[in-house]
């Protein structure tokens, strides 16, 4: 399936959706070490990120050496040795186990947050990025870009935001925190043009509670209401969804024809 830019590959199981995209990455990853001598990676933290990362660590012929790695995004004010740090996610599910030439880290906690954002910023624009691994947010966000702080045309490249309430109980439903006022009210994220300024975009969205937001990524008019509506703006993007998480998608008409 097709829509505007996008390509959609759809599996039955997370799983299988997770191995796939995990080769395909690794593939563009290899075809990029063949020419350039480093390769720049964004990658996100979530449990939707858990069956790819898995299986990108066990891809062989990828010279980890030759990759500088960063983090998406970063709750602000949460202890640095939290387990929902998304920078601890990271290290935990990938980055510890294959030998990066740099892993780059957002700093929740840094002294001032606006000097944080620039120093981050100076980082990806010494590195262009190569490849974004990224999820959707049950309300269309892309990294913390909610629905309200989702600018298309936003100047900044990284930025402190506010985390909208459908955003923060996703936090809950995907049994980081226990409850909604754990959750964080602010964070970092790279924004929307930074994401979209990788050369080369992959989604990974597994489980039905991403089915309505998989559904407006595809179905609603490219609008800041739906952030991962931009993505079928990318000359080089694939979403990758399961059974689970494109159960609406039947609903389109065109679907049934693709």
């Amino acid at each position: 399936m097709k829509v505007d830019d996008l390509e959609i590959k759809i599996f039955d199981t997370r799983q299988e959706m997770g191995i796939d995209a995990a080769k395909m990455v690794a593939d563009k990853i290899r075809e990029l070490q063949q020419i350039q001598d480093s390769v720049n990676i964004i990658f996100a933290s979530a449990p939707s990120q858990n069956e790819f990362l898995a299986a990108l660590k066990e891809e062989k012929g990828i010279e980890w050496e030759k990759v500088n790695a960063f983090h998406m995004d970063e709750y602000v004010g949460l202890p640095n040795d939290a387990p929902q740090n998304f920078g601890n996610f990271l290290k935990v599910k990938l980055f510890d186990f294959v030998p990066l030439k740099s892993a780059s880290y957002l700093n929740g906690n840094a002294e001032n947050i606006e000097d944080e954002c620039i120093r981050y910023a100076k980082l990806l624009e010494a590195n262009p990025i190569d490849i974004v691994c990224l999820g959707i947010g049950e309300n269309g966000h892309l990294a913390f870009n909610d629905p309200h702080v989702a600018f298309f045309d936003d100047p900044l490249i990284v930025k402190q935001v506010d985390l909208d309430q459908a955003c923060r109980q996703q936090q809950v439903n995907d049994a980081c925190f226990d409850t909604f006022d754990e959750v964080p009210q602010t964070a970092l994220t790279l924004t929307i043009p930074t994401l979209m300024k990788a050369k080369f975009a992959y989604a990974m969205v597994p489980g039905e509670k991403k089915a309505q937001a998989i559904y407006h990524t595809v179905a609603e008019e490219i609008q800041e209401e739906y952030p991962s509506t931009i993505l079928r703006k990318h000359p080089h993007a694939i979403l990758f969804i399961d059974k689970a998480s494109s159960g609406k998608l039947k609903e389109i008409s065109s679907y049934s024809q693709a």
